[in-house]
């Protein structure tokens, strides 16, 4: 069983339009618009923060207080006095995620010195704050 698909034999002309040449002028079109095309300039203008060079002394995840026998107040292990303690307790309250503030006083420091301490923390808007060291005086 056969099937003529064409008719008229083989020296017949064909009835059927030759589309390689539509093809080639549409891909040379298409060539020619993704060339003419702009590049895209988009930007973005920010006022970037200047960077001051002066490194903060506040660790966003917690900051230690220490304070030895002496009454000498450490921050994060560098002894500063009771002004810079409170802008160093400001700026740990003024960050989008508050830092806990772990209070170590030694087991003969004064409680004067810690409740001064306490109290800058409390007039700073400490809200995080924990006590370490204290299972040393559990006896």
């Amino acid at each position: 069983m056969s099937m003529a698909v064409g008719g008229g034999g083989d020296d017949a002309p064909m009835n059927d339009m030759n589309t390689t040449p539509l093809i080639d002028v549409m891909l040379v079109l298409l060539i020619m618009f993704i060339i003419t095309i702009p590049p895209q300039t988009h930007a973005v203008k920010l006022d970037l923060p200047v960077n001051a060079n002066t490194p903060s002394n506040v660790d966003p995840v917690f900051n230690q207080v220490d304070i030895d026998f002496l009454s000498n107040i450490y921050w994060n292990k560098t002894e500063v006095d009771l002004p810079t303690l409170r802008s160093y307790m400001k700026q740990a309250a003024a960050l989008p995620s508050e830092p806990e503030l772990r209070l170590r006083p030694e087991g003969l420091a004064k409680y004067e010195v810690v409740d001064k301490v306490m109290a800058e923390a409390q007039k700073a808007g400490i809200t995080k704050m924990g006590f370490v060291g204290n299972e040393a005086y559990a006896n």
